[in-house]
């Protein structure tokens, strides 16, 4: 992808459509141009620029990926269905076709559909995003052009919608694009997500590696200049040589990860030399090899063992004649593009080559997708075992017959089982690794040969196997058996959980399901009837505090009770004493004075926090954040508006800690809270086998500038990896 930032003309965008494809796919661009600049003529973005010039932002990225003109023609018209109303999928596909309908419709959001919650919304989009991806690769590359050209222009948005944003591009999106193997996109929304989520991080790695640019820059062309010398003169190749990009997250991820500092970064200063063929590679390396002394355990060889999302190149950390360790990278050209576009690249194709040719064999794990998901109704589990493969770092281990499985760090012989087959999982009654016996939960490592023992009268999957297996698809298969096999058993266990969820509320198991309140969950989960539900609880599909707060939301919706009357005060001086109380509590009660005031727990607000007051029965007034969860269904009659008062009291307030594990991690921050004067309540941690630590605080605090500065405060410290506030 070519660093210009500049939106392309309909000319250069036809022009590049032809150079990688035929004429017909610029003709269907530039169709598709005039139909998008007319559906958003008139509409502006946030920065006050016509909207036009984000789709065309779009189409230029997608360009610059050489995708065929299908992909591009979509990447204009991706917003139409959404945001132009005189617009329909139907009209795409009558003007442009059923396949370019179908990209349009895989990125379109699901907007206009009635969600529970915003949290809701978005879940659903990325399933439907992702499962369309299943179907055609492109959807998702369109959705990255997509997301990029929204982090470019994030500064417009309002601070809160910024931290929204980046967090969900740093988990779902600049994943995804590793996964495909853009890095194109993916360093670059990597970037931007750390510019937004950690501002002041961002700023000072950006000004270390800036401070000594000019010796770096002067050491690599000395290390150019040799390199190039002894090829010329030792190897007779052709070759290019090129200083890799500065990627300011990786960086920062690399110091606080492993807890270097900034010297200790070997990749500051890399190079990257591409040559024509395989073993121009090897005989590069070795070159390298002879010219300076190689750092230990620093050579990788991605040729011979590529990633699973097609990455390949030789990577090896050399000491040169000043003691500055750098990195160089040795590729071929077809290495290097598949490199920069990844799965982009299998579009690039001339007339008579089929598009994607091959990639099913490449891309197993996008295959599963389409298993797993047909198993998981709820829409933010799905995304949460995507999260799962998308972050995992990998394995490679050898079948018996001598082929390469990979799979997510941490994986067990179980998983390797399912990976193989579900009937194999299924008999899978032990495993030898390397030849010798072990337990189902040994974790895999790279180069380790699996062996998996099966028996015809196993009885199938036990329930334990649940907290081994490590990835979705094995976890799926386990629940599918449970699901198909014990439908009865799980019927039973799934009804007593619902009866005892239901229990910890008012309103009876009886009434919430009423035939109207079970069939619009039965209609929103795609299931058939009650026992289908019981059945998906019994076997973890669903929670049981999931259905249940699904049935009590359509009771509540249906039943739309009345507010009761306010509590009338029995006397002025009663009234006042109580608008006394409120303002003691902290808040200002418009235009309902003699009711009482409480702070809802679900959501603790702070002074600082945009708050909204809701009539409760019989407990007088509940404060929440404005953007609660709970806030969301709230009656709009018996909403009313509050506002914080001058004051001195203390409120509570919950953070999330994930560090790196080691003693004494508890009795610091303790400290730390103390010299913040900001008491703790309580505290509770959870230790994880992969050497981290989560730390939950319930602490007092007097605003939310001072928890903000807490939280500031916290994220500077190396040994800690994340800190948010939460609710409870």
């Amino acid at each position: 992808m070519t660093e210009d930032n500049r939106s392309m003309t309909l000319e250069e965008l036809k022009a590049c459509v032809t150079k990688y494809h035929t004429a017909e796919n610029a003709e269907l661009v530039e169709r598709a141009w005039h139909f998008a600049e007319k559906a958003h003529e008139g509409q502006t973005r946030k920065s006050g620029e016509p909207y036009f010039i984000h789709p065309v932002k779009v189409a230029t990225t997608l360009a610059n990926l050489m995708m065929d003109g299908a992909t591009i023609a979509a990447g204009l018209m991706h917003d139409c269905v959404e945001d132009c109303e005189s617009v329909t999928l139907e009209m795409i596909q009558t003007e442009f076709g059923a396949e370019v309908a179908q990209l349009v419709d895989g990125v379109t959001k699901l907007s206009r559909l009635d969600f529970v919650s915003r949290e809701e919304q978005q879940a659903e989009s990325l399933r439907k995003m992702i499962l369309a991806m299943s179907k055609d690769i492109r959807v998702v590359l369109i959705k990255l052009a997509d997301r990029l050209h929204n982090m470019q222009t994030l500064k417009y948005q309002p601070r809160d919608r910024q931290i929204a944003i980046a967090r969900e591009t740093l988990d779902i999106y600049a994943p995804l694009a590793h996964r495909l193997g853009v890095y194109a996109i993916k360093t670059k929304l990597e970037d931007l997500c750390f510019l937004y989520l950690y501002p002041e991080e961002y700023k000072d790695t950006a000004q270390k590696v800036g401070m000594r640019r000019a010796e770096r820059e002067k050491i690599i062309e000395s290390v150019k200049e040799e390199l190039s010398r002894n090829i010329d003169e030792q190897l007779h190749l052709s070759f290019e040589i090129e200083g890799r990009p500065k990627h300011l997250y990786s960086i920062w991820r690399k110091m606080t990860l492993h807890h270097v500092a900034f010297e200790q970064i070997y990749d500051l200063i890399a190079l990257r030399v591409i040559v024509d063929t395989v073993p121009d590679c090897y005989a590069v390396l070795g070159l390298v090899h002879t010219l300076w002394r190689q750092v230990p355990n620093r050579f990788k060889d991605y040729i011979s063992t590529p990633k699973a999302n097609m990455y390949q190149s030789l990577h090896t950390t050399v000491v040169g004649q000043n003691g500055q360790p750098f990195e160089v990278q040795i590729r071929t050209k077809e290495m290097h593009r598949l490199a920069e576009f990844g799965i982009a690249a299998h579009w690039r194709y001339k007339e008579g080559r089929a598009v994607g040719d091959g990639l099913d064999e490449k891309l197993y794990w996008l295959r599963q997708i389409l298993d797993w998901q047909s198993d998981t109704k709820d829409a933010r589990e799905f995304i949460d075992l995507l999260k799962v493969d998308l972050f995992a770092d990998e394995v490679f281990v050898f079948t018996p017959k001598g082929d390469i499985i990979s799979l997510p760090r941490g994986s067990t012989p179980l998983d390797f089982a399912y990976r193989i087959h579900s009937a194999i999982g299924n008999k899978c009654v032990g495993a030898k690794i390397n030849g010798r016996i072990v337990t189902l939960d040994r974790e895999l490592e790279t180069g380790d040969f699996v062996e998996i023992l099966t028996s015809s009268a196993s009885k199938g999957p036990s329930r334990d196997w649940m907290n081994i297996v490590k990835t979705s698809q094995a976890k799926t298969k386990i629940r599918q058996w449970f699901k198909k096999e014990l439908k009865e058993e799980n019927i039973e266990i799934g009804r007593a959980m619902l009866e005892r969820e239901a229990a910890r509320g008012t309103i009876p198991l009886s009434t919430l399901t009423k035939p109207e309140y079970v069939d619009a969950l039965l209609s929103r989960l795609s299931l058939f009837d009650w026992d289908d539900v019981c059945a998906t609880v019994g076997f973890g599909a669903m929670s049981a505090v999931g259905v249940i707060g699904r049935l009590k939301e359509e009771y509540r919706r249906a039943e739309r009770i009345a507010a009761p009357p306010s509590p009338q005060p029995t006397s002025v001086e009663e009234n006042e004493k109580r608008r006394h109380l409120a303002e003691s509590a902290g808040v200002y009660l418009a235009g309902e004075p003699g009711m009482l005031v409480r702070f809802a727990h679900c959501c603790n607000p702070v002074p600082g926090d945009e708050i909204v007051g809701y009539i409760t029965r019989g407990r007088g007034v509940a404060v929440h954040k404005a953007d609660c969860i709970n806030a969301l269904s709230f009656e709009p009659e018996r909403m009313v508006e509050v506002s914080w008062a001058n004051t001195e009291s203390e409120f509570r307030a919950g953070l999330q800690i994930v560090a790196y594990d080691r003693d004494g991690l508890l009795a610091d921050l303790a400290v730390l809270m103390g010299t913040m004067k900001a008491p703790i309540e309580s505290v509770s941690a959870k230790i994880h086998s992969n050497g981290t630590a989560t730390i939950t605080l319930q602490l007092k605090t007097k605003s939310r500038e001072q928890l903000d500065r807490m939280i500031k405060q916290l994220q500077k410290r190396t040994d800690i990896i994340e800190v948010f506030r939460i609710q409870q």
